[in-house]
């Protein structure tokens, strides 16, 4: 989720938005065209077309590393900012089994259920969230739980690891953003990661990216993932995506600028739910 997401921003002088995964902080009017990296060129033309076959963005894939607290390391295909896919979710995702306006996935949590998300913070270790994202991570799941879903939440900041069906911890990279995967077997993605960078925004701001990328992990895409017009790209004026994109009854049709799943964010999010994004969850859960 790039610095540029969430909320809709009008690109004037001096509005500044973030990716959910960008190593930078850039004005809302530059990088506006797809910019080819040195990592993405490393992406087969096979994965990018499997990707495009799920009704993925392309523009931007990377292939990443991370390191989870425990040590171990994982390699991810990154899409769209901050939806991290590992080979083999890729290999088993048929483009059948994935859609997404609001869009989601047909990768749902099962539900009625309880989700104990866990924050990390261990001793002397640098993926510790610090008081602020622990402060914001809380207001998060007060949000989701405050919706009437069959999904509640439990939270407990320990480095209980094996105890979390979403375990958030901080990526000491410095960027802005985070990063988040989507729901396989009926299970919520397993990990968030909040860039460090996250410590010079307000509460609000990080509690709108943990908002956010915790609706990655429960089947949630980007509202405006064909077009990321958030990011400050020109509006496509589509509708309803034509590659097979599936609508959530009741939400707009087109950018709503209040959704929290927006691609890019900017510096003043509140952290709260835009009303379409709890009409969508209402609907999935």
């Amino acid at each position: 989720m790039k610095l540029k997401k969430l909320l809709f921003l009008v690109v004037t002088a001096g509005l500044i938005s973030v990716s959910c995964q960008q190593e930078e902080i850039d004005n809302t009017t530059s990088n506006t065209e797809p910019v080819a990296t040195e990592n993405q060129d490393k992406i087969s033309k096979e994965v990018l077309a499997k990707l495009k076959a799920l009704n993925l963005n392309i523009e931007d894939v990377e292939l990443s590393e991370f390191r989870l607290p425990d040590g171990t390391k994982q390699q991810s295909y990154i899409v769209e900012g901050d939806i991290a896919i590992s080979a083999e979710q890729l290999d088993v995702m048929q483009p059948g089994n994935i859609t997404t306006k609001q869009y989601r996935t047909y990768n749902l949590v099962s539900s009625p259920r309880n989700i104990n998300i866990v924050g990390w913070t261990g001793t002397g270790y640098d993926q510790n969230l610090t008081q602020k994202q622990k402060d914001a991570l809380q207001a998060a799941v007060d949000n989701y739980n405050d919706l009437e879903i069959g999904l509640s939440f439990t939270l407990e900041f320990s480095t209980n690891q094996s105890a979390a069906d979403i375990l958030i911890f901080q990526n000491p990279n410095g960027s802005a953003g985070g990063v988040a995967g989507f729901p396989s077997n009926g299970d919520p993605y397993g990990f968030v990661q909040i860039f460090s960078g996250m410590e010079q925004f307000s509460l609000g701001t990080n509690t709108h990216v943990i908002t956010h990328e915790i609706g990655h992990t429960l089947g949630l895409r980007h509202t405006d993932w064909f077009t990321r017009e958030s990011c400050g790209r020109p509006s496509f004026g589509e509708l309803a995506n034509p590659s097979g994109a599936v609508h959530i009854p009741g939400t707009p049709m087109r950018l709503d600028p209040e959704s929290v799943m927006l691609s890019c964010f900017g510096l003043g999010e509140s952290g709260e739910f835009g009303s379409n994004d709890i009409k969508a969850l209402e609907y999935l859960y």
